[in-house]
Order: structure tokens, then C-alpha cells, then sequence
């Protein structure tokens, strides 16, 4: 068995794609949810992660027992797009089958895994709340623009309903948070990626992590100071703290 770290499913994007795409493709795993900790205290993710960083992949299996016990990272795979290669090693249909729309989504997922840094820095994965923005930037409506342009070829050329074609991939798992983001912050893009959007929402295990996103008591002060920097707070749907 292989166990998945995760963090906040409120706040967690990266969390979010290797944990949805092992859900949708029915791969089998164990979830351990670590909450964020406060800036002043260490970091328990370094426990499981050479990075402390989440997501992080331990794979049982590939881990070395010896007079010591096991080694502190043996058999870990960190890092989402890592997590994603190492899956399509041993599991079908992580990525598609034909070439053409595989070396796409292959692309595609890069793109998304390095860039849209003004998307990331301004609309910060925070699935519970509605947040009413102020102007768009011109950076940020560039990164829209392109993710708009990006969802649209994909769309068209392998004929949906999702990006690389009729089946749900790796592709369609990263741009997952981009989902919440148009959600919780009410963003816009053209008809055709809006209904896309909305596709991944009703995923089964899109609606299982927003329902427990909600039920989530933590609070994590430096994402809250973050989406309360971004705009004006509309409504806030999580369960409140005790």
C-alpha cells in the first residue's frame, strides 16, 4: 500500500492533483492530512518530505528495512508532477494513450506545473470562501488568458470532455485547483472553458474533497491573510472553528 501526505484540502492546490487523479483512476492509497503549522514552529512535513513540502508519495514497497529501520526517505516520491511520472510507471491511464494528445498533455501539465505565477500569488487555493476581487491586473488577466487559450486547444483538438480527450488524466488533475480558483473567486473565461471548469467541479472526488475542505476546522493565518489581501471576503462556507 502507498500512502499520500497532504495538507490543508482548503488551501492545498498541490495537495489536490496527485490525490484527485489517484481517485478518479480508482489507484488505490492511504491519505495522511497534515495540517499547516504557524510560521513560528517547525515544519511537520519534514518528517515524510526531503522538501517539507506536500504532496508526497511514500510507496512501502520500494522502502529499504535495515538494522536501523527504514531510512527517513526510502521509497518516497515528493513533488506532484513526480508523483504523477511515477504512478503512470505502474498504473494505465495516467497519461492518454495516443502520442499526439500524450506529448500535449504532457506539455500541458509542465506549463501549469512551472508557470501562471501572478494566478497562484493572487487567487491562493482557498476552496471554503467567496472572494470578491478588485480590477484585474494586466498580469493576471494574462495568466487567465493563457489558461483560457491552453484548456480551448486541448478542447478542440482532442474532442472532450476533457483536455486530452474523452477520459480524465493527469492534465485534467493539475489544472483541478484552477477549477476551485474560478470558484472561489469568481473568475471568467470563455463559454466553452467555463463549462470545462465546471466538469471537473462535479467530479465524484472534487466534490469529496470540497465537502471536506468545508468541514475543516483548521485555520491557516498566513493563506487567510493572503485571500483577505486579494479582495473582499463575500461569504465563508467552512464549518466554523470550535
Amino acid at each position: 500500500m502507498q500512502t499520500l501526505y497532504i495538507a490543508n484540502k482548503n488551501y492545498s492546490s498541490w495537495s489536490l492533483r496527485p490525490w484527485v487523479l489517484m481517485q478518479e483512476l480508482g489507484i488505490p492509497f492511504e491519505e495522511r492530512l497534515v495540517p499547516f503549522v504557524s510560521a513560528d514552529q517547525a515544519s511537520p512535513f519534514f518528517d515524510f518530505s526531503p522538501t517539507g513540502k506536500v504532496p508526497c508519495l511514500v510507496n512501502h514497497r520500494d522502502s529499504v528495512e535495515g538494522d536501523a529501520g527504514i531510512a527517513p526517505h526510502d521509497g518516497v516520491i515528493w513533488d506532484s508532477l513526480a508523483i504523477s511520472e511515477y504512478l503512470a510507471e505502474h498504473h494505465p491511464g495516467v497519461w492518454p494513450k495516443a502520442s499526439d494528445a500524450r506529448h500535449w498533455a504532457r506539455s500541458a501539465c509542465a506549463e501549469m506545473h512551472s508557470g501562471f505565477g501572478t494566478l497562484r500569488r493572487i487567487c491562493t487555493m482557498n476552496c471554503g470562501v467567496r472572494v470578491q476581487l478588485p480590477a484585474l491586473t494586466i498580469e493576471l488577466l494574462g495568466d487567465l488568458n493563457r489558461i483560457d487559450q491552453l484548456w480551448l486547444e486541448g478542447l478542440s483538438r482532442f474532442g472532450g470532455p476533457f483536455l486530452a480527450g474523452s477520459v480524465f488524466t493527469a492534465v485534467d488533475a493539475f489544472f483541478c485547483p484552477v477549477a476551485f480558483r474560478i470558484q472561489t473567486y469568481g473568475l471568467a473565461l470563455s463559454p466553452p472553458a467555463m463549462n470545462y471548469a465546471k466538469t471537473l467541479l462535479e467530479l465524484p472526488a472534487m466534490r469529496r474533497w470540497y465537502a471536506e475542505a468545508l468541514n475543516e476546522t483548521w485555520r491557516d493565518e498566513a493563506h487567510e491573510i493572503d485571500m483577505r489581501q486579494t479582495g473582499t471576503l463575500l461569504q465563508d462556507l467552512r464549518r466554523a472553528v470550535a
